[in-house]
């Protein structure tokens, strides 16, 4: 439905946008996820018209962002990370005001006005001036705005910037919702965001795609390197260090803070392995030989976070 090839976008000698290219199929929840300055929003302005690319071409359905940008712009519901709103206005007068501007009929305009109302829970609010809302009312006034034109496709710029954890669970919900119907594309540097409302995950860094594909399946391409939990009961650090360590797969060990630990003489620690294989069998007859009590023992899965640090880090 989206296909991006070769985009790059230039401010004087700065690449903010370094050579993407990316297919976005219908029906996605995709999360554009990447640190500040990865490049994220300046690649969706350009997916909706607002900035004009380098080099590089965009296409939706059968139209080009050069040649059919006003048919694309019906296409698209856009919602930035503030939210432009008419803080005077009421908000039923102010979506009023945007189904006119989106040229929707009389017969219909109430109708879409309830329907999104629902949709965005604001009905409460609907008869409040804007600038009297919380952030996540004005927030979900603004998803309403964006939704107006009923869009085949919804781009978020960081939806839920600056909400309370009540607020960010109620939009993850709308967008979820959303999803049922839509293609949304969502951009965020908030890991949790992603795992809670996306089918498919896009990492930037630097202005380019460093990784693609499912969370699980960016998991599972990582599944050379994993880490091993292990409690033990009277045993020093160093002790575990000198024998833990001598494994070959064993990349580091590090003492972990655990506050579910009543007993001040249990040793927490986290073994950071590199294998293919799982090597739990040999850090247990290690663990047995010296005596020690073994208090837990798992196995920790590569986290969507720690891949996000492989893949944002500097160098």
């Amino acid at each position: 439905m989206i296909h991006l090839q070769d985009l790059t976008k230039y401010y004087d000698d700065f690449c903010a946008v370094n050579q993407i290219s990316l297919d976005i199929r219908k029906g996605e929840i995709l999360g554009l996820l990447g640190p500040n300055g990865a490049g994220k929003t300046t690649t969706l302005r350009m997916l909706t018209g607002f900035l004009r690319p380098t080099s590089g071409t965009i296409r939706i359905k059968d139209y080009s962002i050069d040649d059919n940008l006003l048919e694309i712009k019906t296409l698209l519901g856009y919602l930035p990370e503030s939210a432009p709103l008419y803080h005077e206005m009421l908000v039923f007068d102010y979506l009023n005001y945007v189904a006119n501007i989106r040229g929707i009929g009389k017969d219909r305009k109430t109708d879409r006005i309830r329907e999104l109302a629902d949709l965005c829970a604001v009905n409460e609010v609907m008869h409040k001036p804007i600038g009297q809302l919380s952030k996540g009312y004005k927030q979900r006034v603004g998803l309403a705005h964006a939704m107006m034109n009923d869009p085949e496709i919804l781009i978020l710029d960081e939806p839920t910037s600056g909400l309370d954890p009540n607020q960010i669970i109620e939009i993850r919900d709308i967008i979820k919702e959303i999803g049922k119907t839509k293609t949304v594309i969502v951009s965020t540097h908030i890991l949790s965001e992603v795992e809670a409302t996306c089918n498919r995950v896009v990492i930037m860094n630097q202005g380019k795609v460093v990784a693609d594909g499912a969370t699980e399946s960016l998991r599972q391409g990582g599944k050379d390197e994993y880490a091993v939990d292990i409690s033990l009961l009277e045993a020093d650090l160093e002790s575990v260090r000198r024998e833990l360590g001598t494994l070959a797969e064993v990349t580091g060990i590090e003492v972990v803070p655990d506050g579910n630990m009543d007993n001040e003489n249990v040793l927490h620690v986290r073994l950071n392995c590199r294998s293919s294989t799982d090597i739990r069998g040999e850090i247990y007859r290690k663990i047995k030989q010296k005596d020690w009590v073994l208090v837990e023992f798992h196995l920790e899965k590569q986290s969507l976070e720690s891949i996000f640090r492989q893949l944002t880090k500097e160098n």
